[in-house]
């Protein structure tokens, strides 16, 4: 892909915001050197990876790559038998645990789990843990080794401590003994990795040693006395073989570690290329973007496309398609309208598309491979070339004519502009004819009328328009394909205050055809308008029907299982009653034969008494059990209903809320979901939730109590109920504690026996006022409920009054 149109599409923004989503510098490598590809296999496997990643962070959530390391040279340096310092075997570990880490991250929950195209990358991963940890038993830091790495480190650092400690106590000895005068300090020193000690200059020949240093007056000399001079030496010796054995050891690790260098290696390259596989998904997550359907047939079909570097919150989407029937594009508009970007946007995401990322699109968007993208876009303008801003862009157009093909798609932004406009429109189209001509896929956008013209009376080639508000004089950014654009000048200027006179004048130099293609263009804008306003109005309808179709649907299904349910009872009833009939007269006509001739008047009515008496007991037992199954709820009186109850029918199974009292037969109307069902009074039961039936429990209890205490003479305990308040003020609570407030308070005030009382609720939005109402509506002992009239809170107050 040509350089000059990743640039003037903005395609290395792209690369940075992914190589910002990696986190390991090789993977950062690898991201800023991402190109976009002409293979359909290559493309088709990156749009894969990229694909299950995502899958996979949605599934586990991200993971981190940040201890992968650029090995190479340690590995180079392990393949000729190199020996490792401290620091370089610490990394090679830190990416070792790492790949353990990740190799985790990858493995799949169940074995039934399908693979992906990621599996074989994690599996091939080698954490190679026994090195691993090796190194890190051996090794605490860059600058230090453990003891126990080695028996013989182990030995010669207790000889190290030993023999300081030694020398320490003679030194002791000295500071605090015959040599106390002689110092400068009571302090003990180390130059030149010996214990020295910190003597007067004038002192100088009253120690015997070794002179090493001194200060920078010459006040000071630093001696190590010659006692312990030898021990100095032993301790000095126990240090250099310290450091060989050091070495040893690092050298041993680095042979096991070398062992493993071509496992080393390849998990090195997995994770580069995993860490590159995820911060395309990153990226993508970030953008919102989908996994595109490439193809070969130099169209796309982009929906609900977003320019990746604009604001998502600002961002219009676009719906974009060329191929099939036409394959040539000619955008116009107003400026500022997004013909550009829309440009921008086919161009920047057909490029991502090629290089394995997803687009910022919806889902099913369709995109095509070229082999070439070409872009004029934007004011080129040179002075150092002396260009001006249309040689400039011939300078281009030339270029993209003479190395475009078939599998090229061009893009032009203002084709033709920049001189005189007669000209200018004449060498647009003869471009434009050129290419379309020779098949290639091109988009292009423009003021000018002619080319308006020419997509019309062209065939394969397609107007569209970025729709402009005239009244609010600002663009919609939305793209109308098939639409041309109409030039919007004259009524622009009247909006903003032109005079008529001038506007008419102007209107006047133009020619009579483009008057009446103009003409043409707002009728067609105007129908457009009309028919897309109707077509989203015809919408909420289908989905309005649809909805009410569902909901008619089960409620058919749920009536059809009841009757369904009720015939089978009945016809086991059916069988049930037949069945005994057939047994008893069985038995009768079993007895009428056994006694034959014999058998007597009073035999013969004593049967018939005992059959009719059987007869009998089993109508008793059905109508019972019909009475049962129909009216074994208690029957409601007019008085316990109110409208808007909750209620449930029996027979049918159906709940709803009471829409009309019952009339003089008891018949009456619930609202059933949308349906309006007759029903009559004996077959409805009030439905409350648990809570409801258990304060109606308590009310029924508290009442009883009450009435019996009454009718035995038994006096009341009304201490609690004296200083009782006249009412209750909700303001400033929820539904929920409002009503757990009420509902204590009118406890008390009922038991006190107080005829009303006032809840004060507010006015606001009515909506504490109706849950208040609602809730008054179940409870049983209040007799009735009203707003309180002028004067004593009007609607912002409830008065209840009690039975």
């Amino acid at each position: 892909m040509n350089e000059k149109v990743l640039k003037v599409l903005e395609y290395n923004k792209i690369i940075e915001m992914l190589v910002a989503q990696a986190n390991s510098d090789p993977g950062r490598k690898v991201c800023s050197q991402l190109l976009p590809m002409t293979d359909m296999n290559d493309i088709t496997k990156a749009q894969t990876q990229t694909a299950d990643a995502i899958a996979r962070i949605f599934q586990k959530g991200s993971t981190s790559f940040g201890s992968n390391t650029d090995v190479s040279g340690y590995v180079r340096a392990l393949k000729i038998g190199a020996s490792l310092d401290a620091a370089a075997l610490l990394k090679i570990a830190s990416m070792l645990e790492n790949v353990a880490r990740i190799k985790n991250y990858g493995r799949r929950d169940k074995e039934e789990t399908p693979a992906d195209s990621l599996t074989d990358m994690f599996d091939g991963l080698e954490p190679l843990t026994p090195i691993a940890r090796e190194i890190r038993r051996c090794i605490i830091s860059e600058e230090e080794i453990a003891s126990d790495a080695s028996p013989a480190l182990a030995h010669v650092r207790r000889s190290i401590a030993l023999t300081g400690d030694r020398i320490h106590d003679k030194l002791n000895s000295m500071v605090n003994g015959s040599m106390h005068s002689y110092l400068q300090d009571n302090v003990i020193t180390m130059r030149d990795d010996r214990y020295c000690l910190p003597v007067r200059a004038e002192f100088k020949s009253q120690v015997s040693g070794i002179v090493h240093d001194q200060s920078s007056s010459g006040s000071t000399l630093f001696i190590e006395p010659q006692a312990i001079v030898e021990l100095n030496n032993k301790l000095r010796e126990f240090m250099l073989e310290e450091q060989k054995e050091i070495e040893k050891i690092l050298a041993e690790l680095s042979v096991q570690t070398g062992e493993y260098v071509q496992a080393i290696s390849d998990n090195a390259k997995l994770m580069t290329e995993l860490d590159f596989i995820f911060a395309k998904a990153s990226l993508a997550l970030s953008m919102n973007a989908t996994t595109p359907i490439m193809k070969e047939n130099h169209g796309f079909n982009i929906r609900k496309g977003r320019h990746p570097l604009i604001d998502k919150n600002k961002v219009v989407p676009i719906d974009v398609y060329c191929g099939g029937d036409f394959n040539m594009l000619i955008i116009t508009g107003p400026n500022t309208g997004g013909k550009t970007v829309t440009l921008k946007t086919v161009g920047l995401l057909t490029l991502m598309g090629q290089s394995g990322l997803a687009i910022p699109a919806g889902d099913r968007s369709e995109l095509s491979i070229f082999d070439e993208v070409y872009a004029d876009i934007g004011d080129e303008q040179s002075i150092e070339q002396s260009l001006s801003t249309f040689s400039s862009h011939m300078t281009n157009e030339v270029k993209i004519l003479n190395e475009a093909n078939e599998n090229s798609l061009c893009l032009f932004d203002e084709l033709g502009a920049g001189t005189d406009p007669t000209e200018g429109a004449a060498l647009a189209i003869s471009i434009l004819n050129d290419l379309h001509k020779r098949g290639i896929t091109t988009m292009a956008t423009t003021h000018y009328a002619e080319l308006k013209v020419y997509a019309l009376s062209t065939e394969g080639v397609k107007n569209a328009s970025c729709e402009f508000d005239v009244e609010t004089l600002r663009p919609t950014y939305k793209l109308l394909i098939g639409v041309p654009g109409k030039s919007n000048a004259f009524a622009i200027s009247s909006k903003l205050g032109l005079p008529d006179r001038i506007i008419e004048a102007a209107k006047e130099q133009i020619g009579s055809d483009d008057k009446r293609f103009e003409d043409l263009l707002s009728d067609l804008e105007k129908n457009r308008v009309l028919a897309e306003k109707e077509r989203t109005l015809a919408e909420r309808y289908r989905l309005e029907l649809s909805e009410l179709k569902k909901s008619y649907e089960k409620k058919a299904d749920k009536l059809d299982t009841t009757r369904d349910e009720i015939l089978r009872r009945a016809n086991e009833e059916a069988r049930d009653i037949l069945a005994d009939a057939k047994k008893v007269a069985d038995e009768t006509i079993k007895s009428f034969r056994k006694a034959g001739k014999d058998y007597g008047i009073q035999e013969l009515d004593r049967e018939r008494s005992k059959l009719n008496k059987h007869i009998s007991d089993k109508n008793q037992k059905l109508s019972v059990a019909a009475n049962d199954k129909d009216n074994g709820h208690k029957i409601l009186k007019e008085s316990q209903i109110r409208l808007g109850d909750s209620v449930k029918i029996v027979s049918m199974g159906l709940k709803g809320t009471v829409s009309s009292m019952p009339d003089k037969s008891g018949n009456m109307f619930v609202q059933c979901g949308i349906i309006r069902t007759k029903t009559n009074i004996r077959d409805i039961v009030l439905v409350a939730d648990d809570e409801e039936k258990k304060i109606n429990k308590k009310f029924k209890m508290d009442a009883s109590t009450f009435e019996n205490n009454r009718s035995q003479g038994k006096k009341l305990d009304l201490s609690k109920g004296r200083d009782i308040r006249h009412e209750v003020n909700l303001i400033g609570l929820n539904s929920d504690d409002a009503i757990h407030e009420m509902e204590q308070y009118l406890d008390q005030a009922y038991m006190s026996h107080l005829p009303s009382v006032r809840v004060v609720h507010g006015k606001g939005a009515g909506i504490l006022r109706q849950a208040v109402q609602q809730r008054l509506r179940q409870i049983p002992y209040v007799k009735s409920f009203k707003l309180g009239e002028y004067g004593e809170g009007d609607a912002g107050v409830t008065i209840v009054t009690f039975k």
